[in-house]
């Protein structure tokens, strides 16, 4: 685990987002958090057969990134590079950015002075929660989970729906993780990996309280160390897939494989530095390329699905009037007139 407080920390607010792709050990993380006394804001998201041990994430929190998300038209998981581009639109919106302001300012007046925020659909939106962070006058600080992407993979397969594959999966995490790395680059963060958590959680997260100067880490009790320790539970790592296990294009392996390699790094004492920086900056281009190459290839599937989709809608009123009027005199005549008038109510004609 490493951990780079670039930002200068004040005394009094904290507010930790707890980021990377699902299924990557974020809900341990936060769940270790709340055990040791921070507050994640009520009501919760119920646990369930996928995450018996509970989310450790806010129900208000994912009805506002749904929403987000339906508004600028991106997945939770979604491959395009273009995405982020659609959803840093959000960011300079006002009403949003003021009523987010207004949330998170009342779950500090609720909850204490350090929060932790997760949500698997946040780093689309960071820039707006730093911005809300900062307007609450309070330093945002993120924790980004690391877990190799064969078992991010392979656990979605398990518990998720089943309309995406293995690539798109792939190249989703990918996507979400390089951009993630980018955008909380130059602020305070910290990288942990899954394993790490699992194995012995009190050196991961002991170091992000130091690096983060939280009260709630740093001045835990033995209840709250032991109720962590129940909390915790190893054996929920119950996907650990390899490459031999997922079949995806070569490229797109290449550039994961690469990916993980330099994310995984940045767990490392003193691995969060600019050579490394560089190196992710060029992956990230190279995924843009190869996605702009592919979805070029498959242009001819992408309006095929369109056509069919078309197909698949109600005719406009528009189109049914005009081929209405092209019916002869005559024949729409013998039409009885109780039945013309339901058809032109249907239609919403008055005559």
């Amino acid at each position: 685990m490493s951990a780079t407080p670039h930002e200068t920390l004040p005394v009094k607010r904290r507010v930790v987002f707890v980021v990377g792709s699902g299924r990557s050990g974020t809900s341990t993380m936060s769940g270790t958090l709340q055990t040791l006394g921070m507050h994640v804001p009520q009501p919760e998201v119920d646990a369930d057969e996928t995450n018996p041990k509970g989310f450790g994430e806010p129900q208000w929190v994912v009805e506002f990134h749904d929403e987000l998300l339906q508004r600028c038209n991106v997945q939770v998981s979604d491959s395009r590079p273009a995405a982020w581009f659609e959803a840093g639109k959000l960011t300079n919106l006002e009403p949003l950015r003021a009523r987010l302001h207004e949330w998170l300012e009342s779950q500090f007046a609720e909850g204490g002075a350090e929060l932790v925020i997760k949500d698997p659909r946040l780093a689309w939106f960071l820039g707006l929660w730093r911005s809300a962070a900062m307007r609450c006058d309070a330093t945002p600080a993120y924790v980004t989970m690391l877990r190799p992407v064969t078992e991010v993979v392979g656990s979605k397969q398990r518990y998720y729906a089943s309309k995406f594959g293995e690539v798109n999966r792939t190249a989703a995490w990918v996507n979400m993780m390089l951009h993630t790395e980018r955008a909380t680059r130059g602020s305070a963060r910290a990288f942990v990996r899954y394993h790490d958590l699992l194995t012995d959680w009190t050196v991961p997260v002991n170091a992000v309280g130091q690096a983060f100067d939280l009260d709630a880490v740093k001045s835990a009790s033995a209840n709250d160390i032991r109720a962590v320790h129940a909390f915790i539970d190893p054996s929920l790592r119950r996907v650990q897939l390899t490459w031999d296990d997922v079949e995806v294009p070569a490229r797109l392996r290449e550039l994961a494989e690469e990916s993980w390699r330099h994310l995984d790094g940045l767990a490392d004492p003193d691995g969060d530095t600019p050579e490394r920086h560089a190196a992710l900056d060029e992956l990230r281009a190279a995924y843009a390329d190869f996605y702009d190459e592919a979805e070029a290839v498959a242009q001819s599937s992408a309006l095929a699905a369109h056509r069919e989709g078309l197909a698949q809608q109600p005719m406009p009123a528009s189109v049914v009037r005009r081929g209405v009027d092209r019916v002869p005199h005559g024949v729409r005549a013998m039409v009885p007139a109780s039945a013309r008038r339901g058809l032109r109510r249907a239609l919403g004609r008055a005559r």
